[in-house]
């Protein structure tokens, strides 16, 4: 919006012309969202309607967070939003199509939250449900990713590692679209159980996926970089900026002591964000070494159930996701997040470093 009314004005007086470039957008939209976020989280914190229901499943030192006002996504998922129709190009599609994704997935993840905070203690919307709407999510993901590619292109995805190889999946593309969207939004939200854990660990891979976006949207940097060259995809810089000085405000209310938590409002909003990111980019499977954190939180999960299952009552870890685990061995809270979020740094870097050695 902001750009449609003042750079025509460039034609009166030079100073407008800074409008075109999209760095100083960006962080316009960063900042933007994290002035508004820092506002509306204490007006939040005062009407809060929805306040944390400790599960039996996490460690007994948790049950103090009862009562703590929950489904802060409500707050910065508007600003992510409001942000980046400020400071976007309006007449883009791929802005569009992404804040639609966290739309429907924040609607998605609220709803979960009045089951889990309102209704029967920590039980929100099925496993069936939730896979239900991601698939008819992906069904208009993939539709739209039709008409907004050349077709050669709409069902690729760049391999890691090596320039210039593709893998074609071809009508499979809508599956691989549903794993991408059941797998970040479910990581992000396993890995949301302790103060300024998920927001914090989310903010190494949303930069790499700034970066990307503003790489494959420049002719010079993304043949030089042996990306695709995708016109237009730069304004996705604008939408993550946005989410990123979100983030930045949340974390200052979420950090430990948390004085509020994303719930599953924000935890499916943000995986669905690095989701729709990676796929628009066609970098999903640079998603899993960036999130590399979010995987490991998932994968723990994953090896728990199933050596539970299969040994019938025996665990490899004191509780799953991993961060639970390094509770029961007597790690602080603050010690453990600090620690994963320089996990996830280290992650960002390598997936930083696999583009340049391609």
């Amino acid at each position: 919006m902001i750009y449609h009314l003042l750079f025509p004005l460039r034609e009166y007086i030079s100073f407008f012309n800074i409008f075109r470039y999209i760095t100083l957008r960006t962080g316009g939209s960063a900042l933007t969202a994290l002035i508004l976020t820092l506002i509306f989280i204490p007006l939040y914190l005062k009407k809060a309607r929805y306040k944390e229901r400790i599960s039996e499943d996490v460690p007994s030192r948790h049950k103090e967070k009862e009562g703590t006002p929950s489904a802060g996504g409500i707050v910065f998922l508007p600003v992510v939003l409001l942000s980046t129709l400020l400071w976007a190009k309006l007449n883009n599609p791929f802005i569009y199509l992404a804040s639609f994704v966290v739309i429907y997935l924040g609607l998605m993840g609220f709803i979960d939250d009045i089951k889990k905070l309102t209704g029967d203690k920590k039980k929100g919307l099925s496993k069936g449900e939730k896979i239900l709407l991601q698939f008819i999510l992906a069904i208009v993901v993939v539709i739209s990713l039709y008409y907004l590619f050349p077709k050669e292109v709409a069902f690729k995805t760049q391999f890691l590692f090596f320039k210039n190889i593709y893998i074609n999946f071809g009508l499979f593309y809508l599956f691989f679209v549903i794993l991408v969207f059941i797998g970040t939004t479910n990581a992000v939200n396993l890995t949301d159980g302790l103060d300024g854990l998920a927001a914090g660990a989310a903010l190494a891979p949303l930069t790499v996926f700034i970066l990307i976006s503003y790489f494959e949207g420049n002719k010079i940097l993304s043949n030089y970089l042996h990306l695709l060259y995708i016109p237009g995809i730069e304004e996705l810089t604008i939408f993550g900026g946005a989410f990123l000085g979100a983030l930045l405000g949340f974390l200052w209310y979420n950090a430990f002591p948390a004085d509020i938590f994303m719930g599953d409002t924000g935890s499916q909003a943000l995986g669905g964000a690095l989701g729709i990111i990676a796929i628009l980019t066609k970098q999903e499977f640079l998603l899993a070494i960036a999130g590399g954190l979010f995987v490991i939180e998932a994968i723990s999960v994953i090896i728990q159930v199933y050596y539970f299952k299969k040994t019938r009552g025996k665990r490899i870890f004191l509780k799953a996701p991993l961060h639970h685990h390094y509770e029961e061995k007597g790690f602080s809270e603050p010690k453990i997040v600090v620690r994963m979020w320089i996990i996830s740094f280290i992650f960002a870097i390598i997936a930083l470093a696999t583009i340049k050695i391609r």
